[in-house]
């Protein structure tokens, strides 16, 4: 027989039980938002979805900012069980339509500005009942509703998520994630790896509609009474800075351009106290060693370095905290496995780079209504992550790029995050991206996209001192043929770099 799990009872009401009520859960808008006042929330947004007629395994789009509306909404869903599909608040009609139409979502509760746009297109969405915006009509449909409402009985293997790849390799897949993945990923990643505990303070620069931030701002706080900052507006460097000295978090988590762009604010470390955090951790791209010396440098943190997917929920391979390994992504999480397998599936050489396989107890068993992606990325409970990566004898992993990423120069593999690395590591350069070009003869080599510290110009004399400065770093048929000074890098919602976009553009030379 099933195990009976509802994530609502588990994150929401055992606070409530076992006398943490009037503990805070949220930092929102310079006030306290207790777990008392959250658990009358989430009770009162199930019964008015329930009211809509929304059911067990129903669908929920959520396209809101972080607030405690997505709280509320999340667990709400989580409580009647049905499943939450949160989706970024970036997106235009046509993609929300795209995803109404392939979750069959029955309702969906969204920021104001775009509801209007969802209207337009609910005729063609037939699944779709029920439109809920804040900022009038979700808030008087909570006052309606009454605030007792037993949990739906789940089981641990049910669905409760559905995460939403970013969509940097094509159509946004939903990866399927039940009540117990959840749970999981809040034990061995937010417990046991950051060892989040009931006094921190978790501040996310990654947004709760992205499965990291989720996990960062929901999930890990909540499995231990802790709180976290709602934090709605997309933080420039400033931004992050200015939130960080008011509400005093003690973790904080961001993706590595971020920090690397909170390097580049003048006398940062003057104008803003930091000495609230004990934990700074980075995500969404290989971490450059450079980057990782200049933030303890200037802030004297650490940088603790992770990875993680959509279709694993969070977290598969971490650096812990105060034990960093600088260039090193980390260890394997609690509970999980990993393979590095050549293109065949036979495993690589000891310290030989190879496709990351991983197993472990947050991984999604498919995607939705997507069988033949399915098929080539679940094979079996072994999830393909589309990573290169190498790992040493002491078990420490080394990110090599992406599986399509990847260059083959000169018969050899080259891996873009080290020649990137190396790019980064000149004081002249924030940002870098290696793609693979075509010289005059036919054959692929490196080029490279960077972009430079405002103060900084790009020149042909650049361009040469930069490609001396990564031979001395790197073996010849790494160093960058050609490279572009570029204002900005494409990324996803996510802050990962869409090299995809740059093949497409690679275009004369600084």
């Amino acid at each position: 027989m099933a195990r009976a799990l509802n994530i609502a009872e588990v994150f929401v009401d055992r606070h409530l039980a076992e006398g943490r009520g009037a503990r805070t859960a949220f930092r929102f808008a310079g006030r306290a938002v207790t777990y008392t006042t959250l658990a009358d929330q989430v009770n009162r947004c199930g019964n008015a979805l329930r009211e809509r007629g929304v059911g067990r395994g129903d669908r929920v789009l959520l396209a809101l900012e972080d607030s405690p509306a997505f709280a509320a909404a999340f667990w709400g869903t989580a409580r009647i069980g049905a499943v939450a599909v949160p989706v970024n608040t970036l997106m235009t009609t046509a993609e929300y339509e795209f995803l109404l139409d392939d979750s069959g979502a029955t309702a969906a509760v969204v920021e104001p500005g775009i509801a209007e746009p969802l209207r337009a297109v609910a005729g063609r969405c037939p699944a779709l009942r029920s439109l809920l915006a804040t900022g009038g009509a979700f808030e008087g449909a909570l006052a309606q509703a009454s605030p007792a409402l037993d949990p739906a009985p789940t089981s641990a293997g049910d669905v409760a998520y559905w995460a939403y790849t970013s969509g940097s390799t094509g159509a946004p897949k939903g990866a399927l994630h039940t009540h117990d993945h959840c749970v999981a990923a809040a034990d061995r990643v937010g417990v046991e790896v950051f060892g989040v505990g009931p006094d921190d303070l978790c501040f996310s620069a990654s947004k709760c509609s992205f499965s990291f931030g989720l996990g960062n701002t929901l999930l890990f706080p909540a499995r231990v009474g802790a709180a976290s900052v709602l934090e709605p507006e997309r933080l420039t460097a400033e931004r992050a800075f200015e939130v960080i000295a008011r509400e005093r978090p003690t973790v904080f988590f961001a993706v590595a351009t971020l920090y690397a762009r909170m390097l580049q604010v003048e006398d940062a470390a003057g104008r803003w106290d930091l000495s609230s955090l004990r934990l700074c951790v980075s995500s969404g791209e290989a971490l450059p060693p450079a980057l990782f010396d200049a933030w303890r440098a200037r802030f004297g943190l650490e940088l603790t370095d992770v990875i993680g997917s959509t279709e694993a929920l969070h977290d598969f391979i971490a650096n812990r905290p105060g034990q960093a390994r600088r260039g090193s992504t980390g260890r394997l999480v609690p509970g999980f496995e990993a393979r590095i397998v050549h293109d065949d599936g036979q495993p690589v050489p000891p310290g030989a780079a190879g496709h990351l396989l991983i197993k472990g107890p947050t991984t999604a068993p498919s995607y939705w209504n997507r069988p033949e992606r399915t098929a080539a990325t679940m094979l079996g409970q072994w999830l393909r992550t589309g990573d290169m990566f190498r790992q040493d004898a002491e078990g420490w992993f080394y990110f090599e790029g992406r599986s399509d990423d990847m260059l083959k120069v000169a018969g050899q593999w080259v891996s873009p995050a080290e020649v990137e690395a190396r790019l980064v590591e000149h004081p002249a350069v924030v940002e870098a991206a290696v793609v693979a070009r075509q010289d005059a003869s036919g054959l692929l080599r490196p080029h490279a996209f960077v972009v430079l510290h405002q103060e900084t110009a790009g020149t042909a004399a650049l361009a040469a001192a930069l490609t001396t400065f990564v031979r001395e770093r790197l073996a010849g048929y790494k160093v960058p043929a050609t490279i572009d000074v570029v204002a900005e890098l494409p990324k996803t919602a996510t802050g990962k770099i869409q090299r995809y976009r740059l093949r497409g553009d690679v275009r004369g030379t600084v």
